[in-house]
């Protein structure tokens, strides 16, 4: 039986143990946290989104453990086309995607940006090794890693402000990863900041240009300001957590989550401690993830491919960074951005994507322990 299962769980196994408790977790919460949608839906029955969830959790495995017997610097190469390809997708979708909430995300069922964030982890890390000669130069080594960051943050931000500063931030981690200059990337921090504020000055120069940076300015002053009409899920959020306290309701017991927009999804976290707890699940659940950076950031430090170390470095911080997001609004700390949870909340193409970047860091762990086999 442990030959059968060691022939498709391949890689770094304390990374599979998270993954396997991660779908434990998520495949219960799709169940318990999904009452409100399906009040608002199907008249109180959560079965079928439970279903459509064990779907999608299900082809998110197979995804990691095809991806495992792939090459991984193979993806180097698709990351050239890919980057074309995501700029593509997110300009289609800005002019003919579906509004939904003021902000056009999804064409086809399909959210381009998911896709578009791990092609530019791959194809940053793919350029950082490239130009690892000439790194500190800031017009040979670093522009022509600038330019696509750049340019796929910015095809995301009009929509979508949370998923264009995390990437943006993801990057400027791989970039300082990578050898970067310090007073290269300060010029790049200052810059975005720069960006940042011209955007917002534009849209009070000329109001309605710019819709989606109303809502920016209205979630941050929301929050700032504690206002439960401008916060009503957050105020809801702080409830369920305050609610779950140290031990939690048990699972399947919390009721705030019920008065939940997105208990499912954006505020999981909540729903999560209101069950069990902030012991149980609020902090296990912190320590899982972080064990999973830490698993990675190992796997990066033991790789003999200067690619493959940026690049498992790169898609595991960008998981991890969001993890933490979404853990931040679900206990406000943080204003809402409407991260998902990566391989918690529900979703369709987030699930598919946060699993095909799990399956190339365990291709990658993969090639690490073949290469302590044959030096052993």
């Amino acid at each position: 039986m442990q030959l059968s299962i060691d022939k498709y769980l391949k890689g770094d196994k304390a990374i599979w143990s998270i993954i396997i408790l991660l779908s434990i977790m998520s495949a219960i919460m799709a169940y318990s946290a999904s009452a409100n949608m399906a009040y608002r839906l199907t008249d109180g029955d959560a079965i079928p989104f439970f279903f459509r969830h064990l779907v999608m959790l299900v082809l998110g495995i197979v995804t990691i453990i095809y991806l495992q017997h792939f090459e991984f610097r193979y993806f180097s190469r698709l990351s050239q086309l890919g980057v074309w390809v995501a700029a593509a997708l997110l300009l289609v979708t800005l002019i003919f995607g579906r509004n939904i909430n003021s902000a056009q995300r999804w064409i086809m069922g399909f959210q381009p940006s998911d896709f578009a964030k791990i092609i530019l982890v791959i194809y940053v890390a793919r350029m950082l090794a490239k130009n690892k000669g000439k790194i500190k130069n800031f017009k040979e080594g670093l522009v022509p890693i600038l330019i696509p960051i750049g340019g796929i943050c910015l095809l995301i931000l009009p929509a979508d402000f949370s998923t264009a500063a995390m990437l943006l931030t993801v990057c400027f981690a791989l970039l300082f990863v990578g050898g970067v200059a310090i007073k290269h990337l300060l010029a790049v921090l200052g810059g975005a900041i720069g960006l940042l504020m011209l955007l917002i000055a534009l849209n009070h120069v000329a109001p309605g240009l710019l819709p989606r940076v109303n809502t920016w300015e209205q979630r941050i002053l929301g929050y700032s300001s504690g206002s439960a009409d401008e916060n009503y899920q957050a105020q809801r959020a702080k409830i369920a957590v305050a609610n779950g306290g140290v031990w939690g309701n048990g699972p399947g017991n919390g009721t705030i989550k019920n008065e939940l927009y997105s208990a499912q999804s954006d505020f999981v976290y909540a729903s999560i401690i209101e069950d069990y707890g902030s012991l149980f699940g609020g902090l296990i659940m912190l320590l899982l993830y972080l064990m999973f950076l830490f698993r990675s950031i190992k796997i990066m430090t033991k790789t003999s491919s200067s690619f493959g170390g940026y690049l498992a470095f790169g898609l595991s911080f960008l998981l991890v960074f969001q993890a933490l997001i979404n853990m931040g609004v679900g206990v406000n700390l943080l204003p809402v951005t409407g991260q998902p949870l990566p391989l918690i909340s529900m979703g369709g193409t987030s699930i598919l994507f946060t699993c095909v970047s799990i399956g190339i860091i365990l291709n990658i762990s993969r090639t690490v322990y073949r290469e302590e086999e044959t030096e052993g």
